[in-house]
C-alpha cells in the first residue's frame, strides 16, 4: 500500500516537471526524459534484472520489444538511455496533454496504424533517423497486452522499418511489467521485472518480399525466449 501511495503521490508531479522540462529546454529533453524514467523505475521499486549481454554497446539496432504495461516506455528509456534511440509508438500518446508535447521534443515518432499513408510517412521518418545514427524501438505488437501466456501477434509495419533500415534488429523480451501495472488496472502489484535481449538478427539475409517470414521467424524466436522467462 506505501509503494501505491508513494507512486501516485509523485508520478504525476515528475511527469508533469519532466514534460515542462523537454518543450521548454529542448537542449534538456533527453536528459529531462531520462530523469523521468529513471525516477518511475525507483518510485514502482520492483526488482529488476537485465541481460544485454548478446549486444554490442557500440552498434546500432532497431529493438522490437514485447508490450506488457505503461511502464515498458519508461524502462526501456531507463535501460537504454546510455544509446541513441528513438521510440515508435502510437498517436494516442501524443495526444496526451504536455506528456505528448515532450515526447514529441525528446524525437519520438507518432505512428497512426489506421491510416496507412500517414504511416508509411513515420515508417520513412524512423528511416531516416535510422540512416543518420539513431537506434530505433518498436513494440511490434503494436499495443499492450492483456493475457501474458504468449506475445500477441506482430504487425508488418516494424518489419517493413527494420528491412527499410537494414540495421541488425535485436529482440527484446521482457516479462513482470504487465503484473506490476497491467491494462486497465491502477495498483501496482510486485514483481520481477525480467529483461532480456536476444542474439541480434541480420536483416540481411531478408528481402521485401520476404517480410513475412521475417515476422513469423523473429515471433517464433521472440515468443520461446519469452515463454520461458515468463515461466522461470
Amino acid at each position: 500500500m506505501i509503494r501505491n501511495i508513494l507512486f501516485f503521490l509523485f508520478f504525476a508531479p515528475v511527469t508533469a516537471l519532466a514534460s515542462l522540462t523537454c518543450i521548454l529546454c529542448k537542449p534538456l529533453a533527453i536528459w529531462a526524459s531520462q530523469a523521468w524514467a529513471r525516477c518511475t523505475i525507483w518510485l514502482i521499486r520492483m526488482p529488476l534484472e537485465v541481460d544485454f549481454s548478446a549486444l554490442d554497446p557500440e552498434q546500432t539496432y532497431v529493438f522490437m520489444v514485447n508490450h506488457q504495461s505503461q511502464l515498458d516506455i519508461p524502462l526501456m528509456t531507463a535501460i537504454l538511455a546510455p544509446r541513441k534511440v528513438n521510440f515508435v509508438a502510437k498517436d494516442s500518446l501524443f495526444k496526451i496533454p504536455l506528456f505528448g508535447q515532450a515526447i514529441t521534443a525528446v524525437g519520438h515518432i507518432s505512428i497512426d496504424r489506421s491510416n496507412p499513408r500517414s504511416a508509411m510517412k513515420s515508417i520513412e521518418v524512423a528511416v531516416q533517423r535510422a540512416q543518420s545514427g539513431r537506434s530505433i524501438l518498436i513494440f511490434p505488437e503494436g499495443t499492450r497486452a492483456e493475457e501474458f501466456d504468449k506475445l500477441q501477434d506482430f504487425k508488418i509495419g516494424g518489419m517493413i522499418l527494420a528491412l527499410k533500415t537494414g540495421l541488425p534488429v535485436a529482440p527484446i523480451v521482457l516479462s513482470g511489467t504487465g503484473t506490476v501495472l497491467p491494462k486497465h488496472r491502477l495498483l501496482l502489484r510486485p514483481a520481477v521485472l525480467k529483461v532480456r535481449a536476444l542474439p541480434p538478427i541480420d536483416t540481411g539475409k531478408y528481402t521485401m518480399k520476404d517480410r513475412e517470414a521475417f515476422k513469423d521467424d523473429l515471433y517464433q524466436m521472440m515468443n520461446d525466449a519469452y515463454l520461458e522467462q515468463h515461466s522461470d
